[in-house]
């Protein structure tokens, strides 16, 4: 089974009080779950990956043999496939969980569209946010 994970991180403030978003569909476009959680204190580009590692956690129970990650950050998505080098000493680790978890599916991809095409997740974020006033 393929899913695709629309995925967006957010932090108002640069760190600041942070989210993730997730929607998760399956390879038709139907929506299976959407995901809004608040994570704390983080930097956008820490939200973004955390946003990464959630979606994967949940397609994998939810049986998933390949994963499509799309989101708005070229840096992810560049790091992911190793393009970029990871430089910063925060992202390193959640780099390497990321690589990690996505190793335990058949097939994965990872691509980047202009952020109003990720505008599902990024609402999500948005909700995570407002819902304890940040």
């Amino acid at each position: 089974m393929k899913l695709v994970l629309h995925v967006d991180g957010g932090a108002r403030g640069n760190p600041g009080p942070a989210a993730v978003g997730v929607v998760i569909s399956d390879a038709d476009g139907d929506v299976v779950e959407e995901i809004a959680e608040r994570i704390g204190v983080a930097t956008n580009n820490v939200a973004e990956y955390r946003a990464v590692l959630r979606g994967i956690e949940r397609a994998r129970q939810l049986g998933a043999r390949e994963v499509e990650i799309v989101g708005d950050s070229e840096l992810i998505a560049r790091q992911l496939t190793g393009v970029y080098r990871v430089k910063h000493p925060a992202l390193k680790p959640l780099h390497a969980q990321a690589v990690g978890a996505l190793r335990g599916f058949d097939r994965w991809t990872v691509r980047t569209v202009p952020r109003e095409q990720n505008a599902g997740a990024d609402a999500l974020v948005n909700q995570a946010l407002d819902a304890q006033g940040s």
